[in-house]
């Protein structure tokens, strides 16, 4: 069972993540698909909730490619680690296009019932994402041999 779940999510990635296929959500996610953020306020609910998050973040990065990286399943569980990269070239949750090419990195763990995903824990690694956006500064690098104040 654990190969046919990690299936499931590579073909899910490919799918509705690089193909922007969202007429196919009910072929990999359960009807009340929960995405559990990792702030107050950010969880989605639904396939149609779903089909909106992913269209606004396609908006943002209309060449928004993800490749899986690494995965390990067991049981009803998949840890998939991936890796994306774009152009931002529309709104971003506030942050006007910049036209700066962008990669980030997350890992999700899905939960598995009945053939379909019904549950992601989803991190990202926004802090590097917000960072080359620009939307708030990166660390200062000190010369070799000195300590960044």
């Amino acid at each position: 069972m654990s190969e046919q779940n990690k299936a499931l999510v590579r073909r899910a990635v490919e799918r509705i993540w690089n193909d922007a296929d969202y007429a196919v959500l009910d072929q990999f996610v359960s009807e009340d698909f929960h995405i559990h953020g990792g702030a107050p306020g950010t969880e989605i609910h639904g396939r149609e909730g779903t089909a909106q998050y992913f269209a606004a973040l396609r908006s943002a990065f209309p060449d928004l490619r993800f490749s899986i990286d690494d995965q390990i399943a067991e049981g009803d569980r998949v840890v998939t680690r991936w890796s994306a990269s774009g152009t931002h070239l529309g709104n971003f949750f506030g942050i006007p296009p910049s036209g700066k090419r962008v990669t980030f990195e997350g890992t999700d763990i899905d939960r598995i019932a009945n053939g379909l995903v019904v549950e992601c824990w989803p991190r990202v690694d926004e802090l590097w994402l917000l960072q080359q956006l620009g939307a708030i500064p990166a660390p200062q690098t000190a010369p070799a041999g000195q300590v960044a104040e």
